[in-house]
């Protein structure tokens, strides 16, 4: 069964209702959210019912938070292939507008998730807060799960074996310092930019390192440097190889870009959309007094990232 994403919670038709629900952001389905999740997947499996989860759009950091930092872990097409993957029937993406942040954490719970949605259990995380003022809890859901005849669960923090917890912060804060690693260790997969092949000046393929470069946009922000990398194609095929992620000095670029050179891959692919995973971070990011100087190092830093990404190299 393919994944349905549904954008609206009033009139649904009966397809659409009756889930067993995960409620949360979910940006960048860590181990954390998977444990949420899990929880309501139990509860549909029990009850017979669709695996479903609600999420919002925009996101309320952005509505509450609008000149804060970049944050995105995912773009809403990679959010939804990751719950696909876990076996999502129902994703609700909510509208985040001046109605739903005028509810209440009960009308929340009575107009949306009760009359509404129609489900038949909810699944939240252990810090959850939700309605008009963060006032909503794990126990006042409870409450309402017993008003409106709905099942709750709640899940416990989930923590790596140094005893943090996973947490999207913990995710942005390794990637802002340059740990992709890390990031990866709590999302249980590399962090992901996803995006079209931008039209640039084509430099890097007159010095001898053509790139796809990709906007960073909304993302979390990386650390600005140079990364080993793993490039999936619209065709499935994925490829090595180097990146660079930032405002590129040397040659005066302003709007931080992923520039990555595929290796041993020379094929137009302007305007597709490319998925590349940061598998390392190999330096900080430079500016040479000369080209040559910076093609000597990319030379260097690629010859890095293929003794990490091709252990035969």
């Amino acid at each position: 069964m393919t994944m349905r994403v549904i954008k609206e919670w009033k009139g649904l038709m009966a397809r659409d209702r009756g889930a067993a629900v995960a409620l949360g952001n979910f940006d960048g389905v860590h181990r954390g959210h998977q444990r949420v999740i899990a929880l309501a997947a139990q509860a549909a499996r029990a009850a017979g019912a669709p695996l479903g989860v609600i999420s919002f759009d925009p996101h309320p950091r952005r509505i509450f938070q609008p000149n804060a930092p970049a944050f995105r872990l995912m773009r809403p097409a990679q959010q939804a292939r990751a719950l696909e993957g876990l076996g999502v029937d129902l994703f609700y993406v909510l509208p985040f507008d001046e109605e739903m942040k005028s509810l209440t954490d009960r009308d929340f719970a009575r107009a949306v998730l009760h009359e509404g949605l129609g489900v038949r259990h909810v699944s939240v995380g252990f810090d959850i807060s939700f309605g008009k003022g963060r006032t909503g809890s794990p126990a006042t859901m409870r409450d309402y799960g017993e008003t409106f005849g709905f099942g709750v669960s709640v899940a416990e923090a989930v923590a790596d074996s140094q005893g943090e917890k996973y947490s999207s912060t913990a995710v942005r804060d390794a990637l802002r310092e340059g740990r992709p690693q890390d990031a990866a260790a709590i999302l249980g997969r590399p962090f992901a930019i996803e995006g079209p092949v931008q039209r640039g000046r084509q430099l890097g393929r007159e010095l001898g390192f053509p790139t796809a470069n990709v906007l960073v946009d909304d993302y979390v922000q990386p650390r600005f440097g140079v990364y080993a990398t793993r490039t999936r194609l619209p065709d499935g095929r994925e490829i090595p190889g180097v990146a660079n992620i930032g405002v590129n000095p040397t040659v005066g670029e302003v709007a931080p870009v992923l520039e990555v050179w595929l290796f041993d891959f020379d094929e137009d692919i302007y305007d597709q959309t490319i998925e590349t995973d940061l598998i390392t971070f190999l330096r900080p990011e430079a500016k040479f007094d000369s080209l040559q100087e910076m093609v000597d190092q990319v030379m260097r830093d690629a010859d890095q990232a293929r003794k990490i990404l091709l252990p035969d190299f």
